[in-house]
């Protein structure tokens, strides 16, 4: 682990930020996934400023598809809000192991509402991959400026999409859409340097596709409760073996 940096005002610190999200590869996953995204709501007959304004709202490419279809295909505004809320419960254990790593005495709570809206797959990954080498006191700053720069990717995308959508091949939108969640298992495997983490990983892998066939619901959310917990026992009987 890098040793932290000497601390910079907060301008620098966001500026920083955003300039590492325009290195990473989710800036490039981000784009291709919200192509797919605004070319299906293209199709759903919504407006680009609509697109574009759901992008930056909700944050998150699965929850999008979701209120995207749920309204395209006349579902109600509260079943599609349900949906959607149910959705982004998922993203609530990543903002509680962020904003440990952000807080400090002197953090106030609205000082973290904008980190914890913008925690996402990508901002999550990043942000624990990168935090450890910067000041404690500007890490808010870093965060807001990553998720900017994240955000700012995923919205051009999304109008590129949108204006791409009378040619852009069904199959090749629906490939796009894929690769969040590919280059979020790529990613958490890199990250993974304990045994546990690479257990539950393992698990995780080999039982979400085992439920998904066996039609089990909540599949995803089973796979890394089970996986979880069993590399979690595991990790425990081998300490105490020792």
């Amino acid at each position: 682990m890098s040793a932290p940096l000497s601390s910079p005002s907060a301008p620098s610190a966001f500026l920083r930020g955003f300039t590492v999200a325009w290195r990473s590869v989710f800036a490039y996953v981000l784009f291709g996934t919200f192509v797919g995204i605004g070319a299906l709501g293209h199709d759903f007959g919504f407006s680009l400023f609509w697109m574009v304004m759901s992008t930056v709202l909700i944050w998150a490419g699965p929850a999008q598809v979701i209120l995207i279809s749920a309204l395209g295909t006349g579902a109600s505004a509260i079943e599609a809000a349900i949906a959607v809320t149910l959705s982004g419960v998922r993203l609530l254990p990543m903002v509680i192991a962020l904003v440990p790593m952000l807080r400090m005495e002197t953090t106030r709570t609205r000082d973290l509402l904008l980190p914890a809206h913008f925690t996402a797959i990508s901002m999550w990954v990043e942000s624990l991959r990168l935090l450890p080498s910067v000041p404690r006191d500007q890490r808010i700053a870093f965060c807001n400026g990553l998720s900017v720069g994240l955000v700012l990717s995923a919205a051009l995308a999304t109008a590129v999409g949108f204006y791409l959508a009378s040619s852009l091949p069904p199959v090749y939108a629906a490939a796009l859409l894929f690769l969040t969640p590919l280059s979020f298992t790529v990613s958490v495997l890199r990250n993974s340097h304990l045994l546990v983490d690479r257990l539950a990983f393992a698990f995780g892998l080999v039982l979400a596709p085992v439920l998904a066939t066996l039609n089990i619901d909540l599949d995803l959310l089973w796979s890394g409760a089970i996986g979880g917990t069993l590399a979690y026992l595991l990790y425990r009987l081998r300490r105490a073996g020792r």
